[in-house]
């Protein structure tokens, strides 16, 4: 279903911002374009592995493909180095050769600016690889506006287990009642839902060249000046 089609409009989260202490961001599709991640893995990974193994890119795309979405939401599923002894190639070194597609999505700052500015404790919570981490806050320099920065690898599983929040909350302390989670992905918003956390966000626009899809279960943004009051 297309966000103008069926359903009315994107359900909303009135800001109140005394009531929240802790903001968690999702980094992938959520801060930055996930333009960059879907062009990496869909065309351009599968364009250098056709080159090595002998396959058409569409051969290369389709057999990558299906590999992905065989382990998608573990650990392994953005694990840098298993996919470069899988498929037999640098994947940071190919990731570094693309790094200019690597975006802030509008506003991102903005809000970054605001929630420190308001006090709040703000936390990037993301199932990227170290690795990708790395490259990516060296290339947007917004690392400095987080209190901690947490991979799901620190945590020994993905944010769409709910266990992964209750261990998240051992390691930062928060208050899960007075918490907000914004993320790009409903299954991570329902694992943070069925866990207790206090608000979900979802970010209904994740790349800058895919249409607007709003949640029919979680209150959606397309930017987050939306949330900035």
């Amino acid at each position: 279903m297309k966000s103008n089609e069926k359903n009315i409009g994107p359900i909303r989260w009135q800001p109140i911002w005394d009531r929240i202490d802790t903001i968690l961001l999702d980094m992938d599709g959520t801060l930055l374009d996930k333009h960059f991640d879907d062009y990496f893995w869909e065309h351009y990974v599968p364009e250098i592995y056709a080159g090595k193994n002998d396959l058409t890119p569409l051969e290369a795309r389709k057999e990558l493909l299906a590999r992905y979405k065989s382990i998608e939401g573990t650990l392994a599923w953005t694990d840098l180095d298993y996919w470069s002894e899988k498929l037999y190639l640098d994947i940071p070194a190919l990731k570094l050769k693309i790094n200019h597609l690597i975006q802030v999505h509008p506003y991102v700052v903005d809000f970054l600016q605001y929630c420190v500015n308001l006090g709040k404790k703000v936390h990037l919570v993301t199932n990227a690889h170290s690795k990708t981490l790395d490259i990516k806050m060296r290339k947007t320099e917004i690392g400095s506006y987080f209190d901690h920065i947490i991979c799901s690898q620190d945590i020994g599983l993905p944010k769409e287990e709910p266990e992964f929040w209750e261990r998240l909350e051992s390691l930062l302390g928060f208050d899960k009642q007075r918490t907000l989670l914004a993320d790009d992905n409903e299954n991570v918003l329902k694992a943070a839902q069925t866990y207790g956390m206090g608000v979900q966000i979802f970010v209904a626009r994740p790349s800058s060249r895919a249409e607007i899809f709003y949640s029919e279960k979680f209150p959606s943004i397309v930017y987050f000046k939306e949330l900035i009051v």
